[in-house]
């Protein structure tokens, strides 16, 4: 996608963006947006865009860094708790309580036991969610291995991202298999009728972040929608299914 057609798309759907937080703020909603993917996926960019010309005050994006020692002996989801939206907010998590089934259990940062208490647990926690009236949303950005590591490399020489590579980014590509098995495992006991994944294939930065953007706004309704801007391409997004993996729609 050249550079001029994503502008005139992306300043489209900024303009719904705007229309749909102000029938959050009216309605008195709450929003809840989980972006997940590997690293270099393009969760940074993609949030940053979303996020650019919405009011500060009512929404939010939540990065949080490693748990404390004290944050390590309380229940797992209780430090994301606080971080929930309130009416007529919209929060967007910059990875989430998905390290424990990524990061987390391909290097070893908890322990086998606290990786099944996480998984057994996350459709409950997400279902008493969705009961209280939070939107619910999480994108699982995906991208390809050689994708990945030309934009690790990308990183490594420009001087103005290189504090995005950390050790754990240097292991991406050795881990990448296990990444992929914990992946999958993911999607499979996550992935649920209340709080489905979605999938934005993102190769493409660019068409990645539109047809994020046009998914968000397709499944809510607000008053002025301009219909003709939310056309999404079920090429790079799309809800989640085991056959996908089969068909290569998910990068192995």
């Amino acid at each position: 996608m050249d550079k001029a057609n994503y502008r005139q798309q992306l300043y489209a759907l900024q303009i719904e963006l705007v229309k749909l937080q102000r029938h959050v703020i009216a309605r008195g909603e709450k929003l809840l947006v989980l972006f997940e993917g590997r690293d270099t996926a393009g969760k940074d960019g993609t949030i940053k865009r979303i996020v650019e010309h919405l009011s500060p005050r009512e929404s939010r994006v939540v990065a949080l860094g490693k748990p404390s020692d004290r944050e390590r002996t309380q229940w797992y989801f209780q430090r994301y708790v606080p971080h929930l939206p309130a009416a007529g907010e919209m929060v967007f998590f910059n990875r989430s309580w998905y390290n424990r089934a990524g990061v987390e259990r391909v290097m070893g940062f908890c322990s086998p036991q606290e990786y099944e208490e996480f998984m057994e647990t996350v459709p409950r926690f997400e279902e008493m969610l969705v009961r209280d009236g939070i939107r619910f949303f999480k994108f699982y950005l995906d991208i390809h291995k050689e994708e990945q590591a030309r934009r690790l490399e990308a990183r490594r020489n420009d001087p103005l991202k290189q504090w995005k590579v950390s050790p754990i980014d240097e292991q991406a590509q050795p881990l990448w298999e296990a990444y992929s098995l914990a992946r999958n495992e993911m999607f499979a006991r996550s992935h649920t009728p209340y709080a489905p994944w979605t999938v934005v294939r993102a190769d493409d930065k660019r068409r990645a972040r539109l047809e994020a953007m046009r998914h968000l706004l397709i499944h809510l309704d607000y008053e002025g929608r301009d219909e003709a801007a939310l056309i999404p391409d079920p090429e790079v997004v799309f809800e989640y299914h085991a056959s996908y993996l089969e068909a290569g729609l998910i990068a192995p």
